[in-house]
């Protein structure tokens, strides 16, 4: 079942996002004195956040960089991908291939517009304005169709944005994962990782203060099993469902999430 909501291409300034959130702690200039605002008062009760939202960039490029490289994947649709910043999605594929094609998505309109600005110019990547729980105008949008051949394998990416979804027997981040996954052909694959917290009072903290600052736009911080939930029927590449700066990290010394209040949890589920 898809939402049907229209979205707004409205910019308000005074109400947070999660996308100008994001790009505020991790050094970006296209972000509010609202969205400041809303991480120092985060950051008050979980001071990891700035250290966690690098990490989980870092992690992306890492994926990105595996499949590319070491799956042989050329296609990339990416859910809720927030503001541009250093080594997007198309430029960690297109180093390892020139010809990859990258579709992003997101609900935000500031997203859109530098998203479009910054990507004008490469006829392989677009940008299109959705919600990411409306799977069939997403897939069939005459971007994602020019760009992405679903004949073929494709990474589909929901990096640190299934916290953004409230639970829902038909749009909630469970049935969109399955929904998603039932369209794509064997060899594809799926990234998915989200806000955890074993602490009770730090997940209900955190849930209703993210609920509050951004009006409504967010989900819940979960618990590990759901979102191992999410993986369930696909190949879980090694080293399985991890905090994400274990993923892979380039190095020994790669810089690691030392404090867990929360964490970035997930992994790369390969369709069978």
């Amino acid at each position: 079942m898809e939402t049907g909501k229209k979205l707004s291409t409205q910019i308000d300034a005074s109400v947070p996002t999660a996308a100008r959130m994001y790009d505020h702690y991790l050094g970006g200039r296209d972000n509010y004195a609202a969205d400041r605002a809303a991480c120092e008062e985060l950051d008050k009760v979980v001071p990891s956040t700035r250290r966690l939202a690098v990490n989980n960039r870092r992690f992306l490029q890492r994926v990105v960089r595996t499949l590319a490289a070491e799956h042989g994947i050329r296609q990339f649709l990416d859910h809720g991908s927030g503001l541009p910043t250093q080594d997007n999605v198309h430029q960690v594929a297109q180093r390892i291939d020139p010809a990859s094609h990258v579709v992003y998505v997101d609900n935000d309109p500031m997203v859109l517009v530098h998203g479009r600005a910054l990507l004008e110019q490469d006829e392989r990547t677009a940008v299109i304005h959705a919600d990411m729980r409306e799977t069939e105008a997403i897939f069939s949008h005459p971007e994602t169709e020019r760009l992405i051949d679903f004949s073929r394998p494709v990474a589909v990416l929901f990096n640190s944005v299934m916290h953004c979804i409230p639970d829902s027997e038909t749009d909630g981040p469970l049935a969109l994962a399955r929904r998603v996954a039932e369209r794509l052909v064997p060899g594809s694959y799926m990234v998915m990782c989200q806000l955890v917290s074993e602490d009770p009072e730090v997940r209900e903290f955190v849930t209703n203060f993210m609920d509050q600052a951004t009006q409504g736009h967010w989900g819940r911080v979960r618990e590990e099993k759901d979102v191992a939930e999410w993986f369930e029927g696909l190949d879980v590449l090694e080293p399985g469902l991890v905090e994400v700066s274990t993923w892979r990290p380039d190095s020994e010394v790669a810089p690691r999430q030392l404090t867990h209040e929360w964490i970035e949890f997930g992994g790369v589920g390969r369709i069978r």
